[in-house]
């Protein structure tokens, strides 16, 4: 069992009642405000709503679904409970069609920069120029912002031919792909772009992969050639990309490539969440068993959060946000219930088709 944290803020922090460039009248009351729309903050939204509470969900992004909608939206997950294989986009489908009866508010495209103490509860202002009052806020913002790790001689032909994560598969049915990576997202793209591209090339700077075995073996079984101990040294083209040189030791090939694909990872920062007065470990969120932080409630789940011994799994991350919504239900209701009803003993709301609500 873990104890509470302390708050630890960084010296340069301003303390979360610190914020005069909050806007001073809110624009709407909530019960409950989750930061950041991936998929443990959807789940959030769905468990809040089956508690009576209501909700608010802020994310950067101008869509719901976090990294797996903006970068992995085509690929299988398949350590989703439940779910044997299941593509990222579907996933966040049915999240938002499970919380969509419950009427969550959605002000998708606007960052949370300052959380301000507000009696018992908590002002959330946006750099939007929104201020939501909440009771309580629950934190699935992940590791912040993100941005791709760039292949400099990639970076002229970005938004031409040049991407770092595969939005539709289709779209390159045909042509020539080369895939840049040694990791599982590298891996996966060259095994689910060799059915429908022309050709594939796996370019790796190390000798072995890190990605999972399995994958490993089938992209050994797969036609995609694989090129190790090897490097993109140039990117070539009119208007748009259409070949690279790799150089592979004192070896230098050239191969056409309509589309390259360079999966090196992304840095990630926490942004404004930083300066909140937050205890942090190593830039994520301390956590106690309840998955309460050091602020009086703000509560914190997925994959920015950290406890002794969490597994950074989407699985876990749904299991954080069900224990932390329910403690802040207690919290905000004194009185009821830490172990919500059974869904199966309650009348289930209309289903709502897949859709997210106009920002609002």
């Amino acid at each position: 069992m873990t104890t509470r944290p302390q708050a630890a803020a960084p010296p340069d922090a301003a303390a979360p009642h610190e914020a005069p460039d909050a806007p001073a009248i809110p624009d709407h009351t909530t019960d409950l405000t989750v930061i950041g729309a991936g998929p443990a903050g959807l789940y959030a939204a769905y468990y809040a709503g089956f508690r009576g509470l209501s909700t608010t969900v802020v994310d950067t992004l101008a869509h719901p679904g976090g990294q797996v909608a903006a970068l992995y939206p085509e690929k299988f997950l398949y350590d989703i409970a439940g779910h044997p294989a299941i593509k990222g986009r579907d996933l966040v489908d049915n999240l938002l069609a499970q919380a969509a009866p419950f009427g969550t508010r959605h002000l998708l495209g606007q960052t949370a920069t300052t959380l301000v103490r507000d009696g018992d509860g908590w002002l959330v202002g946006t750099d939007a120029g929104r201020l939501v009052r909440t009771g309580a806020v629950v934190i699935t913002a992940g590791l912040g912002s993100f941005s791709p790790r760039t292949l400099p001689c990639a970076v002229p032909y970005e938004g031409r031919g040049v991407a770092y994560h595969v939005a539709r598969l289709d779209d390159h049915r045909d042509r020539d792909v080369i895939v840049v990576g040694g990791g599982d997202s590298a891996v996966d793209w060259a095994l689910a772009l060799a059915p429908l591209a022309r050709s594939v090339t796996l370019v790796h700077r190390r000798g072995a992969f890190r990605a999972h075995e399995h994958s490993v073996r089938q992209l050994h079984d797969s036609p995609v050639e694989i090129l190790t101990d090897a490097r993109v040294t140039a990117c070539e083209g009119g208007g748009a990309l259409e070949r690279v040189r790799i150089t592979a030791g004192d070896t230098v090939l050239e191969r056409p490539a309509q589309a390259l694909v360079a999966a090196l990872g992304f840095t990630s920062r926490l942004g404004p969440i930083a300066g909140w007065g937050l205890a942090l470990d190593n830039r994520q969120i301390s956590v106690d068993q309840a998955m309460r932080t050091s602020l009086p409630g703000v509560y914190a789940a997925g994959d920015g959060c950290t406890y002794p011994g969490r597994v950074p799994l989407i699985s876990v991350g749904f299991g954080e946000a069900a224990t932390a919504v329910n403690h802040a239900a207690v919290a905000l209701r004194p009185g009821s219930r830490l172990a919500p009803e059974h869904s199966s003993d309650t009348v289930p709301p209309p289903l709502t088709p897949p859709g997210v609500p106009a920002t609002r």
